[in-house]
């Protein structure tokens, strides 16, 4: 009898447990699903927003009532236009012609390529020299450019712009790539991986009569590739949302071509957020859609690739 009751009272506990873990989980998830959702809320209204007619969306606008951006009233004329240079204000009837945003799109993609490789460059080349080469005062080099990172950027912008004229390199692609060709982090980021390489790997190498150069292309870039994708990614985002530099530089016309619209999409979008108040809702939520959703989907693509490289730079040994 007493080992009947012991066993019925652990299978009440264990019942007891299940159901307190099945109500956690419930509630977990629920909490999670809604936040999900209302991190999602303002990328799902501008994603409906953007293929909403611009009458629909002002009466949205003015009204509130959400039936406006039913299917019924949905339409791609606002990417049209967009595309197309030529945007109807819905105000006045007028079109107006502007710089298409495949020219922004193109010119974004040379200058963030560009700056993304010069970047990665770089940042390997300096990082294996500080991770593996021996040279009279690395580490206070090292560490005189980990005190750069305590700058802000803004700081950087004025004497930047000075060095970009005086070479003549305003509204060219070369001001957009090399003054950004250097990130003191990616540097720091991508060294901390490379120290986690054996070092009987770099002298068996040099007993094998493999160079510095050969080392690095055929033993440290393939461990560190996941480290090197995150690197590609970030920079890649970074480009692409860079507003304050390329605002500054590209704000005429292509130095060797007077017809060439050198702007990127992020200053290509705020000149359209410039426009008139009135008649334009349904296009800048359209033009918002155009330039965030290349971003949205690189990170759901690649975010385990910036996990891994995350995770991995943070391990020793």
């Amino acid at each position: 009898m007493a080992e009947h009751a012991m066993y019925f009272a652990d299978d009440s506990a264990l019942r007891k447990y299940k159901i307190k873990r099945v109500v956690i989980n419930v509630l977990l998830y629920t909490f999670l699903t809604i936040f999900a959702l209302f991190m999602l809320l303002p990328f799902i209204l501008m994603l409906v927003g953007s293929m909403t007619n611009a009458d629909s969306f002002s009466t949205f606008e003015s009204t509130a009532n959400f039936a406006e951006l039913g299917f019924k009233n949905w339409t791609f004329s606002n990417f049209e236009q967009i595309f197309s240079g030529k945007i109807t204000n819905q105000l006045t009837g007028q079109t107006e012609n502007t710089t298409s945003f495949a020219q922004f799109y193109l010119n974004t993609i040379i200058s963030a390529v560009g700056s993304t490789t010069v970047t990665v460059v770089t940042a390997v080349l300096a990082a294996f020299a500080f991770a593996r080469l021996e040279f009279k005062g690395k580490n206070i080099l090292f560490a005189s450019l980990l005190a750069t990172m305590m700058i802000p950027g803004e700081l950087m912008v004025i004497t930047n712009y000075q060095t970009t004229i005086s070479i003549g390199w305003r509204n060219t692609f070369a001001a957009l790539i090399f003054v950004h060709g250097v990130s003191v982090f990616y540097v720091f980021y991508l060294r901390q991986t490379f120290q986690q390489i054996p070092n009987e790997l770099y002298l068996a190498a040099k007993v094998d009569g493999v160079g510095d150069v050969g080392y690095l292309w055929k033993v440290m870039i393939p461990i560190a590739m996941p480290t090197i994708t995150t690197i590609i990614i970030l920079s890649l985002m970074g480009a692409w949302n860079s507003y304050v530099w390329p605002m500054l530089v590209t704000s005429d016309k292509y130095k060797y071509n007077q017809d060439y619209d050198m702007r990127l999409v992020s200053t290509g979008l705020m000149e359209l957020f410039n426009q008139q108040a009135g008649g334009y809702s349904a296009i800048k939520i359209a033009g918002s859609m155009v330039v965030t959703f290349p971003l949205f989907v690189v990170f759901i693509i690649f975010r385990k690739y910036i996990m891994r490289g995350v995770s991995r730079s943070g391990i020793k040994g």
